[in-house]
């Protein structure tokens, strides 16, 4: 993940195409919450689930207002015709700061530098420190074992964008996914066993793993760019 510290973040909202805010001029406060999201052809392809992961999220242990949801559904809109002529195929991102004020702006991508099992289980670890600040985890660590997947979550944690997508997939496919809590620990440790692994991101979708790819995690992330190719087709028709 990027990093999501609190001048780094604002510095990207200031930097962005675009910042829709529900008050002209507000100073971003400390980012209590921070959420990127991947563009494809200056749309927001999954959009929905988007929404409601974050009507999933807390904030302090508080619930995330309904009004907080119907102002990120608004802007969205705005933020994207204004904010991705310059990249398109970029990030949105939608900070909410510890008083409860959020912005959003676009920015162009950057695709992760190291993709082994290793950084990628370490990424998942960080995601789930978020999660239980916020309840629910960007980016999550998948494995493959002969014909089923196995998922770093917990069994009553809500999935993310992203991760929602993949495990509609999995149904699909008809491959059976579980979710398993120490699954990250176990792979950090050494002590896990595995065919393939790959890691689910609202930022960067499916990142297979360099020294751990195959054909079930091709499919799955052959999947996720089929649906981002459409969405950039559909844009320019």
């Amino acid at each position: 993940m990027q990093d999501n510290s609190a001048d780094d973040v604002r510095d990207r909202v200031a930097g962005g195409s675009r910042i829709a805010a529900e008050q002209e001029g507000f100073e971003l406060g400390t980012p209590a919450l921070v959420c990127r999201w991947r563009l494809s052809g200056g749309t927001l392809p999954m959009a929905n689930r988007h929404l409601r992961a974050l009507a999933a999220r807390s904030l302090g242990g508080v619930p995330v207002s309904t009004q907080l949801i119907a102002w990120a559904k608004q802007h969205i809109e705005w933020t994207l015709a204004d904010g991705t002529r310059r990249d398109p195929d970029g990030v949105l991102m939608l900070v909410v700061d510890d008083s409860g004020r959020a912005a959003m702006s676009c920015g162009p991508y950057e695709a992760p530098l190291a993709t082994s099992v290793s950084s990628l289980a370490e990424r998942a670890r960080r995601s789930q420190v978020e999660a239980t600040e916020t309840g629910v985890a960007p980016e999550t660590l998948w494995l493959v074992r002969g014909d089923t997947l196995a998922c770093g979550a917990g069994p009553d944690s809500t999935a993310s964008g992203a991760a929602s997508l993949i495990g509609d997939l999995a149904a699909t496919l008809g491959i059976p996914a579980v979710r398993e809590e120490g699954l990250v620990d176990s792979v950090i440790a050494g002590a896990a066993t595995y065919d393939e692994a790959f890691l689910v991101s609202d930022e960067h979708g499916v990142v297979v793993a360099s020294d751990a790819s195959g054909e079930k995690s091709e499919r799955f992330a052959g999947g996720y760019a089929r649906l981002m190719e459409k969405a950039r087709g559909t844009s320019r028709a």
